[in-house]
């Protein structure tokens, strides 16, 4: 009779530990649909990173190369103008820059180095117009273009922004240049929506460059200092600065007018206000510091 009971005792504590054990597991086995970027990439050889979701043109591979300890953003905005910080941005181990931006005459204020350029597809004319500059002066950044699948696709029905860059390979053979693939686009669409509740395309939304840069820097810097990028509140103050919406662009757009007009678009908006916003949040959770104006991130409510 004691065997009997000891058995059964032994059977009942079994089934209770299966029961507790596999919501365990199930949990730590499930992920968010689209968690906020962070190192996710698997280690090489060579101490270096793979990254996913970055190809190589023409030949398709993964951008590989080591993580940067410390990484500068800086922004296009007329917010840096006079803000001497070029020195202080050339100090970074990685100095990130976006679309056609300048250096040359601009040096003391957003430096001169540039480790990685991120590049729309509709900045990539104006690049291929200063080649001199952007493919010869600088020829050591490595480049990373983003676009829709029509301008990017690279097979039969080939896309025009590739094949762009495809004879620019072929005239520049140095040259680093990596496309985001679909799936990454994919997944940064997937991001935005995680973030905002909303779908990009069906609230008419862009995806701006800041946007692909800074989960870029988020996969691949430990620290991030950004530089000339404004809090998602700025531009409802009553007191906020005016200043041009590119540093290389004086006395065209204003930059807050620009960033409401696009906030407040039905269709075909840059959400640079609410992007501000996700920043916000992800530099509470990641080392994210910005700079020029100086503003610190918030939690989620």
């Amino acid at each position: 009779m004691k065997t009997l009971v000891g058995l059964f005792l032994t059977l009942v504590c079994a089934v209770v530990a299966a029961v507790l054990l596999i919501p365990l597991c199930y949990r730590g086995s499930v992920q968010l649909c689209c968690p906020a970027p962070g190192l996710r990439d698997s280690p090489t050889a060579s101490n270096g990173r793979s990254f996913q979701g970055y190809s190589r043109v023409p030949d398709g591979k993964p951008l590989e190369r080591a993580l940067c300890h410390h990484c500068a953003i800086v922004s296009s905005s007329g917010q840096m103008l006079g803000s001497q910080l070029g020195q202080a941005i050339d100090g970074h181990e990685c100095v990130l820059r976006m679309n056609h931006a300048p250096t040359t005459g601009y040096e003391q204020d957003v430096g001169t180095r540039c480790t990685i350029r991120v590049v729309s597809h509709t900045s990539v004319p104006l690049l291929l117009g200063n080649q001199p500059y952007f493919f010869q002066q600088f020829q050591d950044t490595l480049y990373i273009i983003w676009g829709p699948g029509k301008k990017m696709n690279r097979e039969k029905k080939m896309g025009s922004t590739y094949q762009a860059l495809l004879k620019l390979i072929e005239k520049y053979p140095q040259v680093q240049i990596y496309t985001l693939t679909e799936e990454k686009m994919t997944y940064c669409d997937d991001v935005f929506q995680n973030e905002t509740g909303k779908n990009r395309l069906k609230s008419g939304s862009f995806l701006s460059t800041g946007w692909f840069t800074m989960i870029l820097a988020m996969e691949l810097c430990e620290q991030i200092s950004v530089f000339g990028m404004v809090s998602d509140s700025y531009c409802r103050e009553k007191n906020h600065s005016s200043v041009p919406y590119h540093y290389f662009e004086k006395g065209r757009l204003d930059e807050c007018k620009m960033y409401l007009v696009h906030e407040q678009a039905h269709r075909a908006g840059h959400r640079f206000i609410t992007e501000k916003a996700i920043f916000s949040r992800w530099a509470k959770r990641r080392n994210i510091v910005f700079n020029h104006p100086s503003w610190a991130g918030r939690r989620n409510i």
